[in-house]
């Protein structure tokens, strides 16, 4: 029902630590663009990390679940952009002030 990420350029994406226990996934089945989307999921508990879309091969989507830093949530990860709206439940609203989509970005 809710997918919570942000873009990223790859350039400015650093793993950490644990880059090599990821598993990558790719389908384009269920796209609305037809791109193929790469998931990379860690091997180890199953958590999706971030994605990565064959239209956008520069950027990577990473969830907003994996970033730890309550700071970045209060400030440069509060949404901007709701996309696939016209897929909403209809007791949710939308997040105040963020740009709505009715399909992908």
């Amino acid at each position: 029902m809710f997918i919570s990420g942000f873009a990223v350029n790859n350039a400015a994406m650093k793993h950490m630590r644990g880059e090599e226990k990821l598993t990558k996934y790719s389908q384009k089945k269920t796209t609305e663009s037809g791109n193929c989307m790469t998931d990379f999921f860690c091997s180890v508990c199953g958590t999706l990390m971030y994605r990565r879309s064959s239209g956008y091969p520069e950027m990577s989507l990473p969830r907003i679940g994996t970033v730890d830093d309550l700071e970045l949530h209060e400030t440069k990860l509060k949404p901007q952009l709701e996309v696939f709206c016209k897929n909403r439940v209809s007791w949710f609203n939308g997040v105040e002030g963020a740009k709505q989509s009715q399909g992908g970005q």
